[in-house]
């Protein structure tokens, strides 16, 4: 069943009532830095959609009816006896890019939105029709978090600060957000911005869990170094109408060390990308092979508006094989209602794309919403249509 949304949510949207102030970029120093502040696309458009062509756009195009639709996207219960077990090693969908991933006593969480809407306020905007799968309070003790950019779906100021309540972990953020997360009461020693292709390693877990004894001698038994390097993303930011390209976006490159016999392990975190080819191929010569990738599958029709900032299922594919990961898992889609394609759509075509590429279901694949799956195994196939 399709249906158009009302204007006025969208207005509400697109216009917060405040913005985000962001710290002052640095003076032109590579290619994407603009003179004058900001940032640009170097891989591909930057072209600045104009707000006329967004509503134009958004009230010519049949958009599924997501809320009505949303009960197809497989649930599980979150294990949360098995997240917050000791030397968990797994990865779980929290909902459209938020991941919790475990690994030799380090809890990473990507992108972390778990409120009910993305949006600047808590009565409009775009609201889930998947319920977020467990509370920031049921999850274990996080050690770092990363923020691919600054768009409501992907930093939420709402989550951060509960966030940081429970944990107060390690922050990685692309360049000019740093305050976002100081508005929410973040420490600034454990904020980390960085450049594309700058990297910064810290020894994790970076503080003792305060809950028990033994909790605090196994993280310090289980700290080891882990590495965050920040890679280019074909995307933009923006919190209001007037801050486009104001603040940086990224991916992400995140490498586990090795210790006691294991091997390293290598995560690389899409964000949200249009595709370019030589974009993917230079992470993938710079930083991969990669043990498991998160790329985003959702959030791309209609095709003729979305392409030069969002990736379909197929392009997803080309990603999974530029940058040589072993495994990925398909993200930002099963959420929020943000584009026009249906609810189950972007796993179906995933599943289509992965046939054509003679990829086997265990090296691409989507989760169900909750489910956790081991690093070492394959992961299921909960959300295939």
């Amino acid at each position: 069943m399709l249906k158009k949304r009302p204007l006025l949510i969208l207005l509400t949207f697109l216009t917060p009532l405040t913005l985000s102030a962001c710290a002052a970029p640095p003076p032109p120093k590579a290619p994407h830095h603009v003179a004058g502040g900001g940032f640009q696309n170097t891989y591909g458009s930057n072209k600045n959609k104009s707000l006329w062509r967004f509503l134009k756009m958004r009230m010519t195009t049949e958009w599924a009816d997501h809320e009505a639709e949303g009960d197809q996207v497989p649930r599980v219960a979150v294990d949360l006896k098995g997240i917050k077990a000791e030397g968990a090693e797994r990865v779980t969908w929290l909902g459209h890019s938020c991941f919790l991933l475990q690994r030799g006593g380090v809890n990473l969480l990507t992108d972390p939105v778990l409120s009910e809407r993305a949006s600047p306020v808590s009565f409009a905007g775009p609201k889930r029709y998947t319920p977020a799968p467990l509370k920031v309070e049921e999850l274990p003790p996080i050690h770092a978090v990363i923020i691919s950019h600054n768009h409501y779906d992907h930093l939420d100021t709402h989550t951060i600060a509960r966030v940081e309540a429970h944990s107060q972990p390690l922050w990685f953020v692309p360049l000019a957000n740093r305050e976002l997360l100081e508005d929410e009461g973040v420490a600034p020693e454990r904020v980390v911005e960085l450049d594309w292709w700058e990297a910064r390693e810290v020894k994790l877990p970076l503080t003792p869990s305060q809950e028990t004894a033994s909790q605090e001698r196994a993280s310090q038994e289980v700290q080891q170094t882990v590495r965050f390097a920040l890679t280019p993303a074909q995307h933009w930011s923006a919190r209001g109408l007037f801050d486009r390209f104001e603040s940086l976006w990224g991916s992400w490159s995140v490498r586990f060390g090795g210790s006691s016999g294991r091997a390293p392990f290598k995560l690389y975190f899409a964000g949200d990308t249009g595709f370019q080819r030589a974009l993917f191929e230079e992470i993938g010569q710079r930083e991969g092979p990669f043990d498991l990738a998160l790329i985003p599958i959702g959030a791309y029709a209609p095709r003729d508006f979305m392409s030069t900032m969002h990736v379909n299922p197929s392009e997803a594919v080309e990603i999974h094989k530029l940058t040589r990961s072993a495994r990925s898992i398909g993200m930002h889609w099963g959420t929020f209602p943000l584009t026009a394609e249906p609810v189950m759509e972007p796993a179906r075509k995933l599943a289509e794309a992965r046939s054509r590429a003679g990829l086997s279901t265990q090296a691409f694949s989507t989760l169900a919403l909750g489910e956790s799956v081991g690093l070492n195994p394959s992961p299921s196939v909960g959300a295939e249509p």
